[in-house]
């Protein structure tokens, strides 16, 4: 079983802990370093435009419809 990894980002000014799995946070990074964009940025975009979702969801999603849009 894959233990959830916490990190703590600054989004908006505040301090944030961001729990994920090792494959998410590293999917995450690579595509910050895709995007040019600090993981810090790419998080409070999808902050600002996750609706009611948690965080952590919020990114999850966003990676898999990434994926997704990138192998059609």
């Amino acid at each position: 079983m894959t233990k959830d990894l916490k990190r703590s980002l600054t989004i908006a000014g505040h301090r944030t802990s961001l729990s994920l799995e090792p494959e998410f946070w590293q999917a995450l990074q690579e595509s910050a370093r895709s995007e040019k964009k600090t993981i810090a940025a790419v998080v409070a975009e999808l902050d600002r435009t996750r609706g009611s979702r948690n965080l952590s969801s919020a990114i999850r999603v966003w990676l898999f419809r990434r994926a997704k849009k990138l192998n059609q």
